[in-house]
């Protein structure tokens, strides 16, 4: 059976079981997407192909930037859709969608906001901004975690009416020669095929991350390079939207990761370099401005050699990064280790402790540093390292879409009724690894599930008027 298939023509059985509206995928942007469509009481089938939502969502760290949310202004926050749009377009240095900059910042709040009221307590997480951010806006549960949000999304999805089917991998698609789309076929366990028919389909299954022909196509600096990100992001949105001649954009975007704990394979905060830490490499020596962001850091990071590096810190930021629990595992898989001294820890690296040494001097306040990056404090002894190396986590270019998620066509006009959000579609990333800003992930799923369910429903509408 060919995966990922588009068949023209009607297909069978599709009335056996049919729904209104069908997601592809149950993450935060198939969740949130739901989520909206059930409190307008419009029957949706979520087609999941893990026994349990997971994907990308759970496998991040679950924070999900808004500006302008009741939770900002409750904590003082001043912040607005511009003022986060602005950054967003400062990280990618212009090149980001426009329309979809607007529209996400735009929805991000009212989103938010929304799944706050069916018991989803954001909090603004505290203590430091990631790269690029004017303001605090990360929304957070208390468990900060991704695996949390995707199982409160799942709660407040299914109670309000949503139907989750699991353990079903969408493999094909009935469309007629105009692009519209009239029915999705799920593969079960047992290799029978669910045919689940729709009058609008929703492709919430996120990038091609895991798909290692596409990723040596499109993103060539992460060849080989380690993937923290879920094993279905298998392009199949893409190859749906080729086959439909959809066209794609930015497919040169993506969230790399300098910070993967190696060999634990785990995550470590970016914090930790926000708070003062630094990175070197096996030479005892920094080699980039750690402040710019995360994503780029992973280039940076496997350009040394061996494609490794050393997170250094000290016990002020230490206590920092044990309130984020991938921290806590991470140092409790042993990949946090604790050198009483300079020479400790140039031992620990295999360095120079003379070249190290003058390192750290170097990374403190008032200093000249070639990297551009301006320090507030000196590390000090103890130090804390860990071993990392870069990681691809997901890809932010997809098929195209204009600013109601609805796909578009290679001459630029919307297909019927196929609508794409999060992964599965472009991002606000611009076209390189450089413009992703932290939460870019979560904003497209988020806001594009929230802006797609109101655009189906008026699809819908517009079928039955």
């Amino acid at each position: 059976m060919s995966p990922s298939r588009v068949i023209r023509g009607a297909a069978p059985g599709a009335d056996a079981m049919r729904v209104p509206v069908a997601i592809v995928g149950a993450g935060a942007c198939g969740l949130t997407a739901a989520l909206r469509l059930a409190e307008a009481g419009i029957e949706t089938v979520l087609i999941e192909r893990d026994a349990v939502p997971s994907g990308s969502t759970a496998l991040s760290s679950g924070f999900i930037p808004a500006a302008g949310t009741a939770a900002q202004r409750a904590a003082g926050i001043e912040d607005d859709a511009a003022r986060y749009a602005a950054d967003i377009q400062a990280k990618a240095h212009g090149t980001a969608a426009p329309h979809l900059v607007a529209a996400y910042t735009g929805a991000a709040a009212a989103a938010v906001d929304n799944l706050a009221r069916h018991g989803l307590d954001f909090e603004v997480l505290d203590g430091f901004l990631y790269p690029g951010h004017t303001a605090r806006r990360m929304h957070t549960l208390p468990q900060r975690t991704g695996a949390a949000l995707v199982a409160a999304l799942e709660r407040a999805a299914t109670g309000a009416g949503a139907y989750l089917l699991t353990r079903a991998l969408a493999r094909q698609i009935w469309a007629d020669g105009s692009g519209r789309v009239s029915a999705v076929g799920c593969e079960r366990p047992d290799g029978s095929m669910d045919v689940i028919g729709c009058d609008v389909l929703l492709l919430a299954c996120n990038g091609f991350g895991g798909n290692a022909a596409m990723v040596a196509e499109h993103l060539p600096a992460m060849r080989g390079a380690v993937y923290g990100g879920h094993a279905g992001n298998d392009g199949s949105a893409i190859e749906w939207g080729l086959q439909m001649d959809a066209r794609l954009a930015d497919m040169g975007g993506y969230q790399g990761h300098g910070s993967w704990a190696t060999p634990q394979g785990a995550l470590i905060s970016w914090a930790v370099m926000m708070d003062g830490g630094v990175q070197v490499n096996r030479a005892g020596r920094r080699f980039h401005n750690e402040t710019l962001g995360y994503s780029e850091a992973a280039v940076h990071v496997l350009a040394q050699p061996g494609g490794v590096a050393w997170n250094v810190f000290d016990d002020h930021t230490l206590g920092l990064a044990r309130g984020f629990p991938d921290f806590v595992q991470a140092e409790a898989g042993q990949a946090l280790k604790t050198c009483a001294d300079l020479p400790a820890l140039a031992a620990l690296i295999g360095c120079d402790a003379g070249t190290l040494g003058r390192t750290l001097a170097d990374a403190r306040p008032g200093a000249d540093d070639p990297h551009g990056r301006r320090f507030e404090r000196a590390l000090q002894a103890p130090y804390h390292a860990v071993k990392v190396t870069g990681a691809l986590f997901h890809t932010q270019g997809g098929l195209d879409i204009d600013a109601h998620c609805r796909v578009l066509d290679r001459n630029g006009a919307a297909l019927p009724n196929l609508l794409a959000a999060g992964g599965a579609a472009r991002g606000v990333s611009g076209n390189d690894v450089s413009g992703y800003l932290s939460g870019n992930g979560l904003l497209s799923a988020v806001a594009g599930g929230h802006i797609a369910a109101a655009t189906a429903a008026a699809l819908l509408k517009r079928e039955l008027a």
